[in-house]
């Protein structure tokens, strides 16, 4: 593959090319977002382009906006030592293919190249505000695929994902049980009727697996996480 790597950090470049390379990818550098953007064109010849979230001048995010205007099915992979969750998933409406976090073993540089181009091309048209949560979410290697709601014996509502850690095509089913008493705090404080099954309590489940993934980078045991709380930034969207 061809693959374009735009950041400040010249050891980190060096790094990732080295690893690259090494992996048979045909490689490019640039060290900063105006330089990254020239380099990239109108995105033709380019498989995966490895961008850095924070840069000198023009952020990460501001050039993967200007790629996917090019370029609407670029695969763009997002990488930052500062992410919290909500810039991952506010980076993957706005069109990222998946997120990489500072600093990254060579393991992981290669699972998420590996990760990016095995996906379908992103959505061609970039959506003004995340009206629903996303089909897929990916970061450091992980696809996270929701696939539906259940049951656990006590009758509390279990989200049910498919997480796949690449390179390895590793698969596991993971259930996030929404806490009984989390819904009913959530609909106390907002007088709002918020089933465990809907939408916005897909979102916390899907925030929380996130999170794991992004901090222990493991895939949990099958029923090792539970939405418990709820914070009130959640509760005012």
């Amino acid at each position: 593959m061809k693959i374009l790597i735009v950041d400040d950090e010249d050891h980190i470049r060096a790094m990732m090319r080295l690893t690259l390379e090494a992996a048979g990818h045909s490689v490019a550098e640039a060290s900063d977002g105006p330089a990254g953007l020239q380099a990239f064109g109108d995105g033709q010849g380019w498989d995966v382009v490895l961008l850095d979230q924070k840069m000198p001048g023009v952020e990460g995010t501001e050039v993967l906006r200007e790629m996917r205007r090019r370029k609407p099915g670029a695969v763009v992979i997002l990488v930052t030592a500062f992410a919290s969750i909500d810039l991952v998933i506010e980076a993957m409406h706005l069109g990222a293919t998946d997120f990489l976090r500072k600093p990254m073993t060579p393991d992981a540089l290669r699972g998420a190249v590996a990760a990016a181009a095995g996906r379908p091309a992103p959505p061609r048209t970039i959506p003004s505000a995340p009206a629903r949560p996303i089909e897929t979410l990916t970061m450091n290697g992980f696809h996270i695929r929701h696939t539906g709601t259940d049951r656990d014996a006590s009758g509390a509502v279990r989200h049910q994902f498919t997480v796949t850690r690449y390179p390895q095509q590793q698969e596991q089913a993971v259930n996030v049980t929404i806490d009984p008493e989390a819904v009913a705090r959530v609909e106390r404080l907002t007088k709002r009727e918020l089933p465990a099954d809907a939408g916005f309590w897909r979102q916390q489940a899907e925030r929380l697996l996130a999170a794991y993934l992004w901090s222990e980078g493991a895939i949990p045991l099958a029923d090792q996480l539970r939405v418990a709380h709820v914070s009130r930034a959640d509760m005012d969207l």
